[in-house]
């Protein structure tokens, strides 16, 4: 059993909240708050409050043990990026890629024994 939580089009980019993503992988809850409260990384707080999500919708919707979770998913995907444009020298013009990402947390039951 298992139960995830997806947060979509959030404005930080793909590959900044990729490295908060692979710290808790594969880490029982209360590690990966432990780890997520003191990463200092702007997707840290954005990360910890997808989890709490999927947490909550374990709780709830399956009523599955708080104790013996675990993170068995956590991955990142690059959502839609808004282009916006820069003036650069003699009249010309630079692309700015402002990228957003969905980030998607998957938690399941330890398996007793």
């Amino acid at each position: 059993m298992e139960a995830k939580a997806v947060a979509r089009t959030v404005r930080i980019a793909p590959r900044k909240v990729g490295l908060v993503a692979d710290l808790i992988r594969g880490k029982k809850i209360g590690e990966a708050l432990a780890i997520l409260r003191l990463t200092p990384k702007a997707a840290s707080p954005v990360v910890e409050k997808v989890l709490k999500s999927a947490i909550a919708n374990a709780e709830h919707n399956y009523e599955m043990d708080i104790n013996n979770l675990f993170i068995s998913e956590a991955y990142v995907n690059e959502g839609p990026t808004l282009k916006r444009f820069r003036p650069r020298a003699m009249g010309r013009a630079s692309a700015i890629n402002k990228r957003t990402s969905h980030i998607t947390i998957v938690v399941s039951e330890k398996k007793e024994g």
